[in-house]
């Protein structure tokens, strides 16, 4: 997961808080502003009601001790601040101890519609709702206890399972299909893309196919994977995760959809 990064995240002072310029609080209050109105029937249910209770600042970036405090009251779970990119080893011990690793910059005004790297809007806005499910939340900590345990070797296998799920993951609901992953519902463009385009696939959630199911960081998603219900997740953070992987592993990576570049 590490790599080279323009960006550089902030460091917390001595009581753990962050010091944003007007500049990038004004960045959060435009992103946080134009994503809200995209949400209302594109977005599940348990994700509109998780950012409810999440009850994010409109005009500054959030702190991390106050997102923290709402995660703890609900399921356990706080935000570490990292920095811009970490490796997989890391991302693992932070997850299997019920922290969730946030990138502390936020994006140019010239990223401001599509930045590779996952900044602080995505990551409080994308990814920490959920986290107040307790479904979602064992998902995210078995994972991680997964990935501490898992071989090297097998790490990138891993991503493509968080990439098709916390990432990128669509629902089936009694409404309709509607997405979930941060990568999705941080994201106005791809939130209209996954949901309502005619060109990506549509796969029912099967954890072995999205071990095998290589992807691109740097274009909208060619497939995704449609669970049930968060049921599935928290089913799916009661197995041991060690045979998928070794049968992933045996069988091989499906064919990408994609023009080859650069696979996960």
């Amino acid at each position: 997961m590490a790599k080279s990064t323009k960006y550089v995240s902030h460091t917390p002072d001595e009581q753990g808080a962050i010091h944003y310029s007007d500049a990038e609080n004004a960045t959060w209050a435009t992103l946080i502003e134009r994503q809200l109105p995209r949400l209302q029937g594109q977005v599940c249910q348990e994700y509109i009601d998780a950012l409810a209770l999440m009850d994010f600042p409109r005009d500054r970036i959030p702190q991390l001790s106050d997102v923290s405090d709402v995660l703890m009251a609900h399921t356990g779970w706080q935000v570490a601040p990292v920095p811009a990119l970490i490796d997989f080893t890391r991302f693992f011990e932070l997850l299997a101890n019920r922290k969730f690793p946030a990138a502390t910059f936020i994006r140019d005004a010239d990223d401001l519609d599509y930045l590779e790297e996952p900044d602080i809007f995505h990551e409080i806005f994308g990814h920490t709702p959920l986290l107040t499910d307790y479904r979602f939340a064992a998902f995210t900590e078995a994972y991680g206890k997964a990935g501490l345990a898992a071989d090297k070797r097998d790490h990138a296998m891993l991503a493509r399972l968080f990439w098709f799920t916390v990432e990128f993951g669509l629902i089936d609901t009694t409404q309709g299909l509607r997405s979930y992953g941060a990568g999705i519902v941080s994201s106005p463009g791809e939130l209209n893309y996954a949901l309502h385009s005619d060109t990506p696939e549509r796969r029912p959630f099967d954890a072995l196919n999205a071990l095998r199911t290589p992807y691109r960081i740097d274009i909208f998603q060619t497939v995704y994977y449609v669970i049930d219900s968060f049921d599935t997740l928290f089913e799916l953070a009661q197995t041991d995760l060690s045979p998928l992987v070794a049968e992933a592993r045996r069988l091989g990576m499906f064919e990408p959809t994609y023009p080859v570049k650069n696979i996960a």
